[in-house]
């Protein structure tokens, strides 16, 4: 299932979620080479992505990761490796990766930052990802696995929406083999099972003690979800709830009650 737009109209353009937007992509094309470098993809990961074991000094200085068949990832102690937990927010492994996570964004995002505003949704943004960061790092603190990706953000944006918009009508992307199908499901729909099937996913890797090297990081999307549903309430203002209300309500368009 592929979410591809919903039926929530904004009332305001989406200005910080379009610099983020444009952000993850001057990331990916300028300093990961767009992926067509592998080596720079691979130093790029390495040196700017998450590495539990690193955060935590849990992991022995100079042991090494497979990254690629003639690359590994080394342990080490720079100073960077203290700013991985934002700076990996805006890396990605891979063009799909990316544009996946562009889509969930844009989806999603706009119609938080509607009732947030800017600076607010960039504020919050942030602060999801680290949360995610920090259940990551504390489901395995010894790890030497780098972790990139904006999706543990992008999970505080899916939480908030679910508290905020559980009835809106999303349209999701089902594919069947060859065959294509567009369904409109309510967002609460959507979103539960999102997150149940990270806790599915997640449950294996607390019973092999952490182990994170399955490739997607199922417990920082937890941690960002459940940061954005409790963290909502707090950063959305009133003054502009209530002026997308009026506005939805004046265009006729109020079909979607929060």
């Amino acid at each position: 299932m592929i979410p591809i737009s919903d039926d929530n109209p904004t009332v305001r353009l989406p200005v910080m979620t379009i610099v983020i937007l444009v952000a993850l992509a001057v990331v990916w094309l300028f300093v990961q080479d767009g992926g067509f470098d592998q080596r720079q993809l691979a130093f790029s990961i390495c040196n700017l992505g998450l590495v539990p074991g690193e955060l935590s000094g849990m992991a022995p200085l100079g042991s090494g990761i497979p990254i690629t068949r003639t690359l590994s990832c080394v342990i080490d102690a720079e100073r960077i490796n203290w700013f991985t937990p934002v700076i990996s927010m805006f890396l990605h492994g891979s063009w799909a990766h990316l544009l996946g996570n562009a889509l969930f964004l844009w989806v999603f995002g706009n119609n938080i930052e509607d009732v947030m505003g800017g600076a607010r949704f960039l504020a919050f943004y942030l602060i999801c990802g680290l949360a995610a960061a920090a259940v990551h790092v504390l489901v395995d603190p010894s790890s030497p696995v780098p972790t990139v990706g904006a999706s543990g953000a992008i999970s505080g944006v899916m939480g908030a929406y679910l508290l905020l918009y559980p009835r809106v009508r999303v349209r999701m992307l089902f594919i069947f083999l060859i065959f294509f199908k567009i369904i409109p499901l309510p967002a609460w729909l959507v979103l539960i099972w999102w997150f149940g099937l990270q806790l599915l996913m997640g449950l294996p890797q607390l019973s092999t003690a952490g182990d994170l090297t399955g490739g997607t990081a199922v417990w920082a999307h937890v941690g960002g979800f459940v940061a954005g549903a409790l963290l909502i309430r707090l950063f959305e203002r009133p003054d502009l709830v209530e002026r997308r209300r009026a506005i939805l309500l004046q265009r006729g368009l109020l079909a979607v009650p929060r």
